[in-house]
């Protein structure tokens, strides 16, 4: 009797025979392996012919393991597995089942933006993590994607041209007044917000954004504090210290002492997803960019109310 060369034997066949071993039908095998009856009854027997043995006994009640074929079932079943173990490596070093992906954002796009963005990309990807690097500055965060401490940056001014960049979001301006006023109109005119002491941010980015922007007015307009934090913003207009404005992500969530009016003429910051052009990004980062540029904005879900 000639020796069985295993390298005969086909991963198919072992598909198959664990199939019809669980099922006991080979139908029921065939459906679940999405062929025909008659390529798993084929298989079977070619299997049983190079092994030299009968794997099965077949009837009308289905099909059973004969005694040498529940020895043989453990063994083909562990062959499966570690060919399974090796695709999940695989997948691991590629970055699509392990590493990381780095994104840079500022506070509020990390507040508001990144976590519904994680929670989509975890679904596909639950081995992935995410870290996250806070910057509100945005020559920092250049930087920062420059250098390569960071795979991923969320901005909202335009970058030098050796980033590519996608729009995800669309933040309005907004003016923050204690809700006790009851103005009558959602939208204020350009003489009501000279009326109000105001309140903006001192970075740099967002208090040269609407400093610009107040030059259209043709009223004199008097911005009395410049703060850094969004946080001391919204209680100095709690306490009717003047009328802040900011962008919506950053007020939100807007405390309720608060009402939010828009400003005369609107204005708005493009929140942009930037990545160094050309660089060789993993797997894991192409699949969170994939995320990104599906993104859709929450402008709607937010009451402006």
């Amino acid at each position: 009797m000639s020796a069985i060369d295993p390298y005969k034997l086909k991963i198919s066949q072992l598909r198959t025979l664990v199939a019809v071993a669980d099922y006991k039908n080979f139908s029921e095998a065939a459906l679940h392996l999405n062929i025909s009856q008659s390529a798993v009854s084929h298989a079977i027997a070619t299997l049983e012919t190079e092994l030299g043995i009968i794997l099965f006994h077949r009837g009308r009640n289905g099909a059973y393991l004969t005694p040498v074929g529940e020895q043989l079932i453990l063994p083909a079943q562990e062959i499966l597995d570690l060919l399974q173990k090796m695709v999940t490596e695989a997948n691991r070093v590629k970055g699509l089942e392990g590493g990381n992906v780095r994104v840079v954002a500022f506070r509020s796009a990390a507040t508001h933006i990144l976590p519904t963005l994680i929670a989509q990309f975890r679904d596909r990807f639950p081995s992935i993590t995410i870290s996250i690097i806070e910057i509100d500055e945005h020559m920092e965060k250049e930087s920062i994607l420059r250098s390569g401490q960071a795979d991923i940056g969320l901005v909202h001014l335009p970058c030098s041209e050796e980033f590519e960049t996608w729009k995800i979001f669309r933040d309005e301006y907004v003016v923050l007044l204690p809700r006790s006023l009851e103005l009558n109109q959602l939208q204020l005119t350009w003489e009501q917000l000279a009326t109000y002491p105001l309140i903006i941010s001192a970075i740099d980015s967002c208090s040269t954004r609407i400093r610009k922007y107040l030059q259209r007015s043709a009223e004199s307009v008097n911005i009395a504090y410049q703060i850094k934090q969004d946080s001391t913003i919204t209680s100095m207009a709690i306490q009717g210290l003047g009328a802040a404005i900011m962008p919506r992500l950053a007020a939100e969530p807007v405390p309720e002492q608060l009402k939010v009016y828009s400003l005369p003429v609107p204005l708005e910051r493009i929140i942009k997803a930037a990545v160094v052009k050309n660089a060789l990004h993993t797997p894991a980062v192409f699949a969170f960019l994939d995320v990104l540029k599906n993104y859709k904005g929450l402008v709607d879900k937010i009451d402006k109310t």
